[in-house]
């Protein structure tokens, strides 16, 4: 494959390990990997991660920016990138909890500007440095 794009959907897999590892698979090398998802700056509650599944279902399986980072280039990509589309602010979140049996301001104030959209890139390398990176 050329290209791999997505919406939002890495963030519902339970493995995104495996599905990484697999995009890098399945791409030639020189390929693109192009995709949009919810990503996490900084630290999020547990709590307040798992009552967020009530306004986005992408949430509560985004990855922080890091983790996103790392996992792309353990499964072999270069030149990773994240760039943010969209930062929630503490009146996105405070819309979407409002009417869900939740403190909509204690949850906002805790979460304010941590969850973004963004696009995340990188590229499967035109030359491998193992055998077997390529496979």
């Amino acid at each position: 494959m050329d290209v791999i794009i997505s919406n939002c959907v890495i963030n519902l897999s339970g493995d995104k390990d495996r599905v990484l590892r697999e995009a890098f698979r399945v791409l030639r090398p020189g390929g693109r990997f192009a995709v949009s998802d919810v990503v996490v700056k900084g630290e999020v509650p547990e709590k307040i991660k798992k009552n967020m599944e009530l306004w986005a279902g992408c949430v509560a399986g985004a990855l922080s920016e890091d983790d996103y980072i790392s996992k792309l280039t353990s499964a072999g990509f270069a030149s990773v990138q994240i760039e943010p589309t969209r930062i929630y602010d503490i009146e996105d979140i405070r819309a979407f909890l409002s009417g869900h049996g939740i403190d909509a301001d204690a949850a906002a104030s805790q979460v304010q500007d941590k969850f973004r959209s963004a696009f995340i890139r990188a590229t499967k390398p035109t030359s491998c440095c193992a055998p077997d990176c390529c496979t």
